[in-house]
């Protein structure tokens, strides 16, 4: 998917909602167990009752791999169903990848080729070999590790050298990799402060934004310091839109939660 068109998405659902689909079968509603795949059938009536208020979905891979060869089934539904019923929808394969040039063409291949998503996130600690096989792909984005919301992001990623928090170097040392008009961001919604330096350096790039929700980011905060004159944002929310209910209704309950979001962005996007 171009960029382009994922901005088109935005405006049209006036919304840059990315729901996370981490399914983790210890939160989902019992009387899925019985079920066949319950997994894809939890993932299924989740699209099913919220495709119209995202524009992104993003299964985060950890959440398949733990249940083995099932797992892996159960995401390639998923991408499955999304890409046929709704080809619309952004999706992201949230999997942290990042290895030396060979390993990260054939993980790049998995995700792009075999499954079909439309993004991959991957760490750049091993620079620029390891992130331009992915870059190399057509219409795809590579979804880099910025700076991130949990509270280890300090122990490196805002550290000084030679002045410059790590995090600004990779920033700024990512936009001379080839193909580098490709690339997306990860930043956590807990380091709003942080957006506007970072808009300085990466003007017009999108900003995976994870941490609305039940790791306590704000929207409000992330628009005012984040959003570019394309939007520029995808905002995720995963426990706190999923995980609403562990009843029957909970398909009906993330959809609430999900509009609740949707609505606070279009009022955003209004201004």
């Amino acid at each position: 998917m171009t960029t382009d068109y994922l901005i088109a998405q935005i405006h049209k659902k006036k919304s840059f909602l990315c729901i996370g689909l981490d399914v983790d079968l210890n939160k989902i509603p019992k009387h899925l167990l019985e079920t066949d795949d319950p997994i894809f059938a939890f993932n299924k009536a989740i699209i099913d009752a919220t495709h119209h208020l995202c524009v992104a979905y993003k299964p985060n891979t950890a959440f398949y791999e733990a249940y083995g060869l099932k797992g892996w089934q159960a995401l390639e539904k998923t991408i499955h169903y999304l890409n046929t019923n709704h080809p619309e929808i952004y999706t992201i394969a949230d999997a942290k990848r990042g290895d030396i040039g060979n390993t990260s063409t054939m993980y790049a291949k998995a995700f792009f080729e075999d499954l079909g998503f439309d993004s991959v996130t991957v760490a750049p600690y091993m620079g620029k070999d390891s992130v331009e096989p992915f870059l190399a792909f057509e219409n795809k984005h590579t979804i880099l590790l910025a700076l991130t919301s949990n509270a280890g992001a300090f122990d490196f990623q805002t550290k000084s050298v030679d002045g410059v928090e790590l995090y600004k170097q990779v920033l700024e040392t990512s936009k001379s990799w080839k193909n580098s008009e490709n690339l997306m961001y990860v930043v956590g919604a807990t380091k709003a402060e942080y957006l506007a330096d970072i808009r300085q350096i990466i003007p017009d790039s999108f900003l995976l934004v994870p941490g609305v929700g039940a790791q306590g980011g704000n929207l409000q905060e992330v628009c005012k310091y984040g959003m570019n004159d394309s939007v520029g944002l995808l905002i995720n929310s995963s426990r706190g839109i999923i995980y609403a209910s562990q009843q029957k209704d909970f398909a009906q309950a993330a959809a609430n939660k999900a509009a609740e979001l949707q609505q606070q962005m279009q009022a955003v996007l209004s201004k």
